[in-house]
């Protein structure tokens, strides 16, 4: 029993050949809850963050096993911050809740917007260098060179950022996943992960599906 359960979590368990490509068990699950996950945060619905913590565990295994050192530190980011966007979304002061008394959507401020941006290109330089010299600190935990440290170490800077804006409903957070899944794309296809390079290119477009369904239920407000 134990076997089988360590077994699944490791990428060369094939469940299916398609096309000379070997698609794991836990890519392919992976893959499920992302887009489940996504889809429920576009329409606003509070089970993303449940079916997204399934997919954070998903995702640190995988990310593990390819050297995507940043991406996997991600996961544990964003287990916490699933659980705290479930409650958040649960639990909105009073000024902040709709009509079923779930959190409003809303736009950030300008000041915010760029304060963000820069700590994001500064987060980004930091944690690249320190993504770049990983092998070397860490030897026994990190036999191979991270791949892509200071893009890969963007994205996750950037998801972090972009993780709080989407717990608190800010409709910019969409915006900043279309980017995120943009450059994702390229890493993990470039990193032979054919199925996951596909999960964000689909992340792609129901970024921007969660743009336009966060700007008209925003926009429903006042007709209310």
């Amino acid at each position: 029993m134990l076997a089988s359960f360590e077994s699944f979590f490791h990428i060369e368990n094939t469940f299916v050949n398609i096309l000379g490509y070997s698609l794991s068990y836990l890519e392919l699950f992976g893959v499920i809850t992302g887009i489940g996950g996504v889809w429920l945060a576009s329409i606003a619905h509070v089970w993303t963050w449940p079916v997204g913590i399934v997919n954070v565990i998903l995702s640190f295994f995988l990310f593990y096993q390819i050297q995507l050192y940043p991406d996997m530190f991600l996961q544990v980011f964003f287990l916490i911050t699933s659980l705290m966007g479930w409650w958040k979304w649960l639990n909105p002061e009073k000024y902040e809740a709709d009509q079923k008394d779930q959190l409003k959507v809303s736009f950030l401020s300008s000041k915010d917007w760029v304060t963000w941006c820069i700590v994001t290109l500064v987060a980004t330089g930091a944690l690249g260098t320190f993504a770049s010299y990983l092998h070397v600190l860490f030897p026994i935990l990190f036999s191979k060179p991270s791949a892509f440290p200071y893009l890969d170490s963007f994205t996750t800077v950037a998801s972090i950022i972009a993780t709080f804006w989407m717990i608190r409903k800010k409709i910019e957070c969409w915006y900043a996943w279309i980017l995120i899944d943009v450059i994702s794309t390229y890493m993990y296809y470039t990193k032979d992960v054919k199925f996951y390079s596909l999960l964000y290119l689909i992340f792609c477009f129901l970024a921007a599906n969660g743009a336009f369904n966060w700007w008209k239920i925003h926009q429903k407000y006042s007709l209310n």
